[in-house]
């Protein structure tokens, strides 16, 4: 836990806080924290800040807050992902949180078993407990907003648009059977949709879709990566990709992001 994420339940109205239960025993067995001691402090949803601990133990954790910081900038970067088995969706939650990705669709395809949108784990609260742990270890306090899509076809006809209007983000595949790297394709715009596919990548008839779309397909190179490592693989790549393109561009024709 690199920040410890407060609710409006947890705050006292007089610039004074109280957590409890999993957030308390860490404070006091793995962070050591003891009275005195500051710590990193964020508000979820809001600002970030400094908290004094007052009094810490395994059950209750008081300690004074002032939040009055920005967190991290978000990443550009958003995310169209073949809905992985649950195991490693728990990863990939955490993952996106960290890196600061604000927006992240979870689709069915034809190589997700259906069984996978029946894990208890993609109830709201459960997908939430998991966003809190990324945000946390990135010290962020906006999670991302998250959406399912149990089929392809009618997410891409019907949805995709509106979460990436076209035209004004790169909308960029990573795909096993791409013949180039990322640095091979165009870099418009200051932000990017990225796509990723189940373990063995989109079929055939699902990536000539997105391409359709005007999804640049890419390689992530010659080894078979698991999703959750894919995943932050492939987010860092768009993100240098666009900076790369971005400082590269003449000063006052860069596109605002969508």
């Amino acid at each position: 836990m690199n920040l410890l994420l407060l609710d409006q339940d947890d705050l006292d109205g007089a610039g004074g806080a109280c957590v409890r239960g999993r957030r308390a025993r860490h404070v006091a067995e793995v962070l050591r924290g003891a009275p005195g001691d500051r710590i990193a402090v964020g508000l979820w949803r809001g600002a970030v800040g400094e908290g004094l601990l007052r009094e810490v133990g395994p059950d209750r954790v008081l300690l004074s807050v002032n939040l009055a910081g920005a967190p991290p900038p978000p990443s550009p970067v958003a995310l169209v992902l073949a809905l992985p088995r649950p195991k490693i969706l728990r990863k990939v939650l955490q993952a996106v949180a960290s890196m600061g990705v604000k927006r992240l669709a979870l689709v069915g395809t034809y190589r997700v078993e259906k069984s996978y949108f029946g894990s208890p784990l993609l109830e709201p609260a459960a997908i939430e407990a998991e966003l809190r742990l990324g945000l946390e270890q990135g010290r962020d306090t906006h999670p991302p907003e998250v959406s399912l899509h149990r089929h392809f076809k009618p997410f891409v006809e019907d949805v995709l648009d509106g979460l990436s209007p076209p035209g004004r983000e790169a909308r960029l595949l990573a795909h096993p059977g791409a013949p180039g790297l990322l640095e091979a394709v165009s870099a418009p715009g200051v932000a990017a949709t990225l796509a990723i596919g189940p373990e063995g990548g989109f079929t055939p008839y699902e990536a000539a879709t997105l391409e359709a779309r005007g999804f640049a397909p890419f390689s992530l190179g010659p080894r078979p990566l698991r999703v959750d490592v894919a995943v932050p693989f492939a987010v860092a790549q768009a993100e240098l990709w666009l900076r790369r393109a971005t400082a590269a561009e003449p000063s006052g024709s860069r596109r605002p992001s969508g």
